[in-house]
């Protein structure tokens, strides 16, 4: 099953990192947020990306193109520094593709873009470059697969604290309470697709308005709540945090790190399936 990541729009809200990469480049860490996006995927097995390119583009394939496995792992070397084994590896299993898709294009046209590069695929998943989760992935997939809609999505909870706010017609306020203690979710990203989906974008549109209410109004679209960790890089906060967390050595989004007592990690909260 291929993996499509959206990587090609710029940052407005990361002052001093947007001009030198796109967003989904900046480091977590000493790798870009979107290599950690593609180790969660490349952990459940999903390790054929197909990136959508639009800013910078150049920054991404000279990333990959330049990179250097030993710079990022444990080895050996030996043979005066002529020969390098490596303990272990990140990417040399992996088959990405580049595709160019625009560069001012929306989600919606960057997908049609990559349609040729879909042939023959039946479903897919798909994501932006630069939100982070420990979400059971294949619980995910097995469930999409069982269900047979066109599409699905990960349903998170607002990270942020804020106030909703009820008015009566004259503008009186009725009611005013925390986000948390409401029953708001949000798309987290983490799409599933089946091919079917591209009938359902049209020219010019972005992926969430027009093609999604298409699919709602066939009831063709499916939202998996998960109460766990889930982060995306909206802001230069969201870098800190996401940084600190890394620093920690915490890395909630990295299942292939294993645990003080060498087990795997588990998911950090309940992931709600439909039915």
């Amino acid at each position: 099953m291929k993996v499509v990541l959206f990587t090609g729009g710029k940052s407005l809200r990361l002052p001093g990192q947007s001009d030198e990469v796109p967003k989904p480049m900046i480091t977590v860490g000493y790798r870009p947020i979107l290599w950690h996006v593609m180790r969660f995927y490349s952990h459940w097995g999903y390790r054929d990306f197909l990136l959508c390119l639009g800013y910078k583009a150049d920054a991404v394939k000279s990333y990959f193109l330049r990179y250097n496995e030993a710079l990022s792992n444990d080895f050996v070397l030996t043979k005066g520094g002529r020969q390098v084994e490596l303990l272990s590896t990140d990417i040399q299993n992996w088959r990405i593709t580049f595709a160019d898709t625009g560069l001012n294009a929306s989600v919606g046209q960057r997908l049609l873009a990559v349609r040729r590069y879909l042939e023959g695929e039946e479903l897919f998943c798909a994501n932006y470059g630069d939100a982070l989760t420990d979400a059971p992935l294949p619980e995910l997939v097995a469930d999409f697969e069982r269900q047979g809609k066109v599409a699905a999505f990960l349903s998170v909870r607002p990270r942020y604290s804020f106030h909703m706010v009820s008015r009566d017609p004259e503008g009186i306020v009725t009611d005013i309470s925390d986000v948390h203690g409401t029953d708001l979710w949000m798309n987290g990203g983490y799409f599933m697709f089946r091919r079917e989906v591209f009938d359902y974008i049209g020219e010019g549109e972005d992926l969430v308005a027009e093609p999604f209410q298409r699919l709602i109004d066939e009831d063709q679209l499916l939202a998996y709540r998960y109460e766990g960790f889930w982060m995306p890089m909206d802001s230069l906060k969201d870098l800190q945090d996401l940084q600190a967390l890394h620093d920690s050595g915490a890395q909630p989004w990295a299942p292939w790190l294993a645990g003080e007592d060498g087990r795997q990690r588990r998911p950090s909260g309940r992931l709600h399936l439909p039915g």
